[in-house]
């Protein structure tokens, strides 16, 4: 995987390191992934993108070979303020004051974060599967709790869910992952066994954990505090959802986007499951280079 790519490690103002992958040539494109994930999920549409992009591929705080700083009493530094400020600094340390995003998930999270606090950094972004979170969580409803049961476990107190994941890692894994729509089969055996190795890195429990804690307290925090202000996103924007997944299922996903954006907002469902960049890479692919390249 990745060929002609090159690793780096990238400090942070807060001294938390953050693990980038970066190839191909034209303009920069900064892609974030989603959980229980790491920068590899986005293997397949790489190869297909480089000829076309500089490609940043990173691992979020808390995930893949990145830090994983405790967290502070307040959650401040694993809110997707703190996580979206790591991303405009390795973007500044790799050279590119402006780029475009690709994000899946919890990256998409930070993705949306980002371009709310730093909309001149952003010229266009592409979100896969996800919902405004604090949408999602005001609108939750039995049906998507069941579905989505991991938003609602991960943010128990510690150390309760840490100690859950960590007596058995992969089967965490394998069973937030596999019983969504195309089951373990999504996944190239090499990204799987990425994904199984990063989760057996100790913090691991602790930071997926704290990134959801934060989702359902500070993030929210942040969201109403913009939507009362009148703030919204600033920068074109194109959502992809699955059609055989939980947040197309219970969630007017165009919608809300448009809801809170003040630019043009466009998408449509791709005939898969949540892990699109993993079942649908060309179409994927095709969706970025049409939408980001213009």
């Amino acid at each position: 995987m990745f060929q002609h790519f090159t690793f780096h490690d990238i400090d942070t103002a807060d001294g938390t390191r953050i693990h980038v992958r970066v190839g191909g040539d034209g303009p920069a494109l900064l892609l974030l992934h989603g959980h229980p994930q790491s920068h590899v999920m986005w293997h397949r549409v790489a190869e297909q993108l480089a000829p076309h992009f500089r490609l940043v591929l990173a691992d979020l705080r808390g995930y893949g070979d990145s830090s994983r700083p405790p967290a502070t009493e307040d959650l401040s530094n694993y809110s997707k303020r703190r996580m979206a400020q790591d991303m405009v600094e390795v973007m500044s340390s790799l050279g590119h004051e402006r780029f475009l995003i690709g994000a899946h998930d919890r990256g998409a999270r930070v993705a949306h974060r980002l371009a709310l606090d730093h909309a001149e950094r952003v010229e266009r972004m592409l979100l896969l599967d996800i919902a405004p979170t604090l949408a999602m969580y005001e609108n939750t409803t039995d049906a998507f709790a069941r579905s989505y049961w991991h938003w609602f476990f991960l943010i128990q107190p510690a150390p309760l869910p840490e100690r859950l994941i960590e007596a058995d890692p992969v089967a965490y894994l394998h069973n937030v992952s596999g019983r969504r729509h195309a089951g373990l089969s999504a996944f190239s055996p090499e990204a799987l066994a990425e994904y199984e190795r990063c989760l057996h890195i100790p913090g691991t429990a602790a930071g997926i954990c704290n990134d959801y804690r934060a989702a359902a307290t500070i993030d929210l925090e942040h969201d109403r505090a913009d939507l009362a202000a009148g703030k919204r996103l600033a920068v074109p924007l194109h959502v992809l959802w699955a059609k055989h997944g939980a947040v197309g299922r219970h969630f007017d996903v165009l919608r809300l986007w448009q809801d809170v954006s003040h630019s043009s907002v466009s998408g449509h469902a791709l005939d898969c499951g949540h892990y699109l960049a993993e079942e649908k890479p060309s179409d994927v692919a095709r969706e970025m280079l049409d939408f980001l390249m213009p």
